[in-house]
């Protein structure tokens, strides 16, 4: 029977672990999973017995990992899709168009898929809207709307929503794009890419001219350096937008003949087509290792020729037995067959191979592997379609005439000219997440160890959050065979001591052998210069990469690892406990300032105090106290100033408590507050705090005008029409008002006219 640790098990139990209705267990252990899952999928077999005990076997001791969605959903009966991530469809730019998008985007994320868009095909902000007499809002604004619907899913479902926003290099709204994620507030369900050309980088490269244009239109002309710039400056402040070379990645497409790609997945290592979805498995190399941390330590290539066929098997399966949120996605998928089949634990390999990650001998380590993988994958593809048929859009000749496909061995093209093919692209590199560590916290896809030991949060079913400290699995095996005492080799390296250029070799190693792409992320000290920074991306394009992620750490962005601090002794008599994050201390006296808060419900006077750490030279929120006379609002009052007080002293990124507290609406009505429309008590108090933040310089104020907007809004529009109507997309306050036909915002002057 398979060991989980207690947070692999917690992770099975919350994520993927079959139960009814009430709670109870359906699946028993970790095992039961594994055999559920194996006859889902060995369903469509004309003998579904033998390739259901097949497909356990390669499932057990963590072997073969499928992605989450299968493990969560194969054979539980739900309506939900087995598809961990989709593309959706082109945004027509027209009102109607874009909100049934938005419609097909949340029935999407409502089953438990991520989605990514882009969002290119929308005029920019200022464009004129022929036959409104209206300006365009922009892209940016409608991700907003699409932002707030993934929160809205987020807070109702079981699955934390996972979005890719992406926008062309010429777009006119590129550079607010770009700059987006300043705001700690915003957009913080997406992740946003630039998609670059290869004609705008070899504008960067000779220090051209770039026109910025829509639909024929040129709207700006600007250095295409400093466009450059302005990418990399944001990337190396708050760790986005990351870049994707797209020509690139539709050259390289084995199915570039019939689909062109303007999005990935979330995470990016699904470019996909319009309603595109991605199906994902890995290989746990960590497990493959024989005799490992010895001289004669080496990858088992026998099990490994066995366990190909069968994820490939397995997967090409999967597509039969989904469900699909849509059915433009369901005849994409079925149509193309695509699946992705990666690798994870190739760190923790190369660590029992005793060499060390980076260097030559684990790029050429690397490229043996992946290489073996590719050929065993596209061998049994081709049998599969020597036995089922190939894939409905295959066209032999188109398909053969592939830059990628050209440079498979000969005797592969010649099986797959005579047989044709099942899937038409095979291989890719997910991050696996949760994947491996519920395996025994495996290295995650190619990337290095984070930390041999590392604080790892994970979040739960119904959105708590869960911490835990966690050793490496390659990590605690040599512990268990050498003991606590014995210095770890040179070979143990993690990510927090790699050189950039570690991490590119090993990405560029491993992408020649990748048909869609690669989830990786070059974790970089928060010290290294801009100009260092800027070469990463440079280099990610020259060695042919088809995309690049970076993180240096920052004060925005949070992150889900952190390297663990030492352990207290066993004798100690907090041994029992994790340590998370360290509260900051306080020190003897702190800046601050009271605001007096009129609720027209409440007799007396709401008093807020907020009081500020200063840390670099910066202000930024450390406790907060909220006092009234009303002994009503006594217990909860003092309950959340202890609450967010502890968040607050925790440190980084601790403006989503704003966020929170104006989403709050009370189901008795709101109230009219200064000329607009507050929902409750909590969401003034939120406002208040707010406020603060933005008067500290902690966060950044509104947009020039916009004060001025929300007030000439609020003095000028109607009694009758002030009434409440709905949730602002934008800002989501229930301050969306109906006047001249439009609605308007009272609260962001945010509007929207049909």
């Amino acid at each position: 029977m398979a060991r989980l640790s207690s947070i692999a098990h917690l992770v099975w139990d919350e994520k993927y672990r079959l139960k009814a209705a009430d709670g109870a267990p359906l699946d028993h252990d970790i095992e039961d999973s594994w055999r559920r899952v194996a006859a889902a999928v060995a369903a469509p077999e004309a003998n579904p017995a033998l390739w259901a005990e097949r497909f356990r076997t390669a499932l057990d001791d963590f072997q073969f990992l499928p992605a989450g969605r299968i493990l969560a959903g194969a054979g539980t009966g739900r309506r939900v899709t087995l598809f961990n991530c989709f593309v959706m469809g082109t945004i027509p730019d027209d009102m109607g168009g874009i909100f049934q998008h938005l419609r097909e985007a949340a029935l999407t994320l409502q089953q438990g898929g991520g989605i990514g868009h882009d969002f290119s095909t929308l005029r920019p902000k200022g464009a004129p809207v022929k036959g409104v007499g209206a300006d365009a809002s922009g892209p940016l604004s409608f991700m907003d709307v699409w932002d707030a619907m993934c929160r809205t899913i987020m807070s109702a479902g079981q699955r934390r929503g996972a979005m890719m926003a992406t926008l062309a290099c010429d777009h006119p709204d590129i550079e607010a794009f770009v700059d987006a994620k300043r705001d700690p507030g915003r957009l913080r369900n997406f992740n946003l890419s630039v998609l670059a050309s290869d004609a705008f980088m070899a504008a960067v490269r000779d220090d051209q001219p770039w026109e910025l244009k829509f639909a024929g239109t040129v709207y700006k002309l600007l250095p295409a350096r400093q466009l450059w710039d302005r990418i990399m400056r944001a990337t190396y402040d708050v760790a986005e937008p990351g870049v994707i070379f797209i020509d690139r990645v539709n050259r390289l497409n084995n199915l570039a003949y019939c689909e062109t790609i303007q999005a990935t997945n979330p995470c990016g290592e699904q470019p996909l087509p319009p309603y595109g979805a991605c199906l994902l498995g890995s290989i746990n190399l960590a497990r493959l290792v024989l005799e490992p941390f010895t001289e004669a330590a080496h990858l088992d290539l026998a099990r490994l020729g066995e366990l190909v066929p069968l994820g490939v098997r397995l997967l090409d399966n999967v597509i039969d037995v989904s469900g699909f949120p849509l059915p433009q996605q369901a005849a994409e998928a079925r149509a193309k067959r695509r699946i992705g089949i990666g690798v994870t634990g190739l760190a923790d390999a190369l660590i029992m191979c005793r060499v060390r990650y980076g260097g030559e001998a684990a790029v050429r380590l690397t490229r043996a592997w992946l290489g073996a993988i590719r050929d065993a994958a596209y061998r049994a593809s081709v049998a599969l379609a020597a036995e089922k048929g190939p894939f409905p859009a295959f066209e032999r000749e188109a398909y053969l005439a592939g830059e990628t496909v050209c440079g498979l061995a000969p005797d592969i093209r010649a099986l797959i000219a005579r047989d044709g093919i099942r899937n038409a692209l095979l291989t890719s590199i997910a991050p696996t997440g949760t994947i491996s560590l519920l395996a025994g916290n495996v290295s995650s896809g190619i990337e290095p160890v984070f930390a041999f030991t590392a604080r790892r949060a994970i979040l739960g079913p119904e959105g708590a959050r869960h911490e835990a400290e966690v050793d490496d699995d390659a990590y605690r095996r040599y512990r268990e065979v050498h003991g606590d005492a014995t210095p770890l080799p040179d070979y143990f390296v993690d990510a927090q001591t790699l050189p950039p250029g570690a991490h590119l070799a090993m990405q560029a190693a491993a992408q020649p052998f990748i048909d869609s792409s690669i989830s990786k992320t070059i974790n970089l000290p928060e010290d290294i210069s801009f100009a260092a920074f800027k070469d990463i991306y440079l280099q990610a394009y020259d060695l042919g990469c088809k995309g690049c992620t970076t993180y240096r750490p920052n004060p925005v962005t949070g992150a889900v690892l952190s390297p663990a601090t030492p352990r207290p002794p066993a004798e100690d008599a907090t041994a029992g406990v994790v340590y998370m994050t360290q509260p900051l201390e306080r020190p003897q006296s702190l800046p601050g300032a009271t605001y007096k808060l009129r609720w027209p419900e409440s007799d007396h006077a709401i008093y807020i105090t907020l009081n500020d750490i200063v840390q670099d030279g910066r202000r930024r929120p450390f406790e907060v106290f909220i006092n009234s006379k009303n002994m009503e609002h006594y217990a909860w009052t003092v309950a959340l100033t202890r609450m967010i007080s502890a968040v607050f002293r925790r440190g980084g990124d601790v403006a989503f408590v704003v966020e929170e507290l104006k989403a709050v609406f009370d189901p008795r009505g709101g109230q009219w507050l200064d000329g607009r429309y507050v929902p409750s008590l909590l969401a003034a108090i939120g406002d208040m705090i707010e406020r603060h933040m933005i008067a500290i310089g902690f966060l950044p104020g509104p947009a020039a005008g916009e004060e001025a907007v929300s007030r000439r809004l609020a003095i000028n529009a109607p009694m009758a029409a002030r009434r409440p109507l709905a949730q602002c997309p934008r800002c989501g306050q229930a301050a969306l008002v109906r006047q001249e036909g439009c609605d308007l915002c009272t609260a962001c002057g945010h509007s929207r006219c049909p």
